[in-house]
């Protein structure tokens, strides 16, 4: 399981465009790495929203921020242009960079046990060390958890 003061597992995915994007992109930045379960799902869509809203804030304290899910690049390109995110949107079919996060899991909805994404965001240091985590998610107050 990732904990803070962990160095960052290596991944490779396709962001929203279909390039590659590796853990080595990420070198000598400040990252801010959200997991989440759907695109275009209400919570889902007010997450990213408020890190849109609040994108200049961010990038201002020094923060490349990242989403990801396991939804398709086409999916994901949709998503991004329809709430004109001005972010990047990574996608994980095979869920490995999820799981290597520790953003796969058991969940429970509507009583039913199921396995899925599990809403969390990690921020990373530039030299790739896991500062913070935070598992309860505030979809609409995001930013601000993140501050």
């Amino acid at each position: 399981m990732l904990k803070e003061g962990d160095r960052m597992p290596e991944f490779r995915v396709q962001d929203q465009d279909g390039n590659t994007v590796t853990d080595k992109d990420f070198a000598g930045r400040k990252v801010v790495l959200y997991f989440y379960p759907k695109d275009s799902t209400p919570g889902c869509t007010a997450e990213a929203c408020n890190l849109r809203d609040n994108f200049s804030a961010l990038t201002s304290a020094g923060y490349a921020v990242y989403g990801v899910s396991k939804d398709s690049v086409a999916s994901h390109a949709k998503f991004r242009e329809k709430h004109s995110l001005p972010f990047t949107l990574l996608s994980d079919p095979s869920t490995e960079m999820l799981r290597a996060f520790g953003a796969w899991g058991e969940k429970k909805m509507y009583g039913k046990v199921t396995e899925g994404t599990l809403r969390k965001t990690v921020l990373i240091s530039e030299d790739g060390i896991v500062e913070r985590i935070i598992d309860k998610v505030d979809t609409r107050n995001h930013a601000a958890q993140i501050l």
